[in-house]
């Protein structure tokens, strides 16, 4: 940018009181032209005008901007729109051809796509088994597995033709000798030919839609990789892709701290939380990352806590950071490995530097002797058990009761022989009669 009166630009607070009106922009003696480095040295020498470029000039080229139509003659306000609209399109499309979150995309559709795909097969292979069910109901308890049951069928078909059929390239010979077997007893219903075509072609689906899935799982595995390494590294291509997806974009799931990445996903249940003044959530889609869930419950909160801290710098670093290689990523697992081993051993380690160093803390042992009480000396009575034998009971009772007899026969003699020794006599007088004894 070039320009005459260098006094104004100095002045940036009041720089765009000069283009408030076209007629006062006007005045302004400059010319806008693009940066083209050494050549604004060469029109200076033949101009014979002087240069200034700063950030002082962005100011500048605002107020420009706001008085273009007074600026340039001939120019309808028709037109500028349409100019202007045009340059808003152009810039959108250079921005959505270059933009680094174009690849996110990518990722957000495939793994959206891949949920969708797991709830349709869920469904056709739950009509598929119910369905054949009726002709066949002892083949779903013997083979689990749900693809190789509906390639069972699509080969097979009516049940009959199991005995003919060889199935060995499907099922193990163990598990193919029990369907034989299963399939002459079988307490199944007879169906048409046009049911089991039926149950055939929807057998055929559910193979091309797992085939189909195995193959986009695997372009999604490779597009973690590339597009982010550390993160995938960290909790895996599914989980990752599920936090970019649930965020919008890798720039956006940059943005958030730890500790919304550890709540993503757990929207609902945190706000209901909140409400009802209850216990928060401790992870969200988080909790399905491999570290998490080989965990104990109790140490689950800890190590989702400490994941997600390490999940939020991969992320950045991903996003951010100019280098696409994974090491970030393995050393930060490693750490929360470390971590994760410890609480389960409960140590104590330090987890700085490489994690592997013992705490320099030595084990605290007690010396003391502890001394028992005994509790024999308190009582002075002797001791006697508890449990006596029925014939020693019966024996101390009848000595008592001797005993008894005994002390009252000598408490009547000794009553007998003090009467013996006292007379009495009444004496009546005008107060009363009294007794009196008197002693011999």
């Amino acid at each position: 940018n070039l320009v005459l009166n260098e006094k104004k630009l100095q002045e940036v607070d009041s720089l765009w009181k000069e283009f408030e009106t076209p007629e006062k922009a006007n005045k302004m003696n400059v010319i806008v032209m693009p940066d083209f480095g050494p050549l604004i040295s060469i029109l200076q020498d033949k101009l014979n005008l002087s240069c200034i470029h700063s950030p002082m000039v962005t100011e500048l080229m605002r107020g420009i901007r706001s008085q273009i139509e007074g600026l340039i003659t001939g120019l309808p306000s028709r037109e500028m729109a349409a100019m202007c609209l045009g340059l808003a399109h152009s810039l959108s499309r250079y921005k959505l051809k270059f933009s680094p979150d174009k690849v996110d995309t990518m990722i957000i559709q495939a793994i959206s796509l891949l949920d969708d795909l797991d709830k349709e097969l869920n469904n056709y292979i739950m009509r598929c088994r119910e369905w054949y069910g009726w002709h066949f109901p002892e083949l779903g308890k013997i083979i689990t597995d749900n693809l190789t049951y509906c390639k069972c069928v699509r080969k097979v078909g009516d049940r009959s033709n199991f005995a003919a059929s060889d199935v060995s390239d499907i099922l193990p010979e163990e598990i193919e000798e029990d369907v034989k077997a299963a399939a002459e007893i079988s307490m199944g219903t007879e169906v048409s030919e046009e049911d089991i075509n039926n149950i055939i072609h929807l057998c055929d689906q559910v193979i091309e839609i797992s085939e189909y899935r195995t193959q986009l799982y695997d372009y999604l595995k490779n597009r973690m990789m590339a597009i982010a390494p550390n993160l995938t590294v960290m909790v895996g291509e599914l989980v990752g892709a599920r936090l970019i997806a649930h965020a919008g974009s890798l720039l956006n799931l940059a943005k958030h701290p730890a500790s919304t990445v550890q709540l993503l996903g757990a929207e609902k249940a945190l706000f209901r939380a909140l409400k009802t003044k209850r216990d928060t959530p401790k992870f969200g889609l988080i909790y399905h990352a491999s570290l998490v869930g080989q965990t104990n419950t109790k140490n689950k909160g800890k190590i989702s806590r400490m994941l997600a801290a390490k999940t939020a710098l991969t992320i950045r670093y991903d996003a951010l950071g100019e280098n696409t290689n994974a090491e970030m990523g393995a050393e930060n697992r490693l750490k929360v490995e470390t971590r994760l081993r410890l609480l389960e051993e409960r140590g104590i380690r330090r987890i700085s530097g490489t994690g592997k160093a013992l705490a320099r803390t030595d084990k605290y042992q007690n010396k003391s002797e502890v001394k028992i009480f005994d509790p024999s000396g308190d009582s002075t009575l002797p001791a006697v058990s508890k449990k006596r034998k029925i014939q020693e009971v019966e024996e101390q009772d009848t000595e008592v009761s001797v005993k008894a007899k005994k002390f009252k026969a000598e408490m009547k003699e000794h009553l007998k022989s003090k009467l013996c020794s006292y007379s009495f006599c009444r004496i009546s007088c005008s107060a009363g009669s009294y007794l009196v004894a008197s002693v011999t």
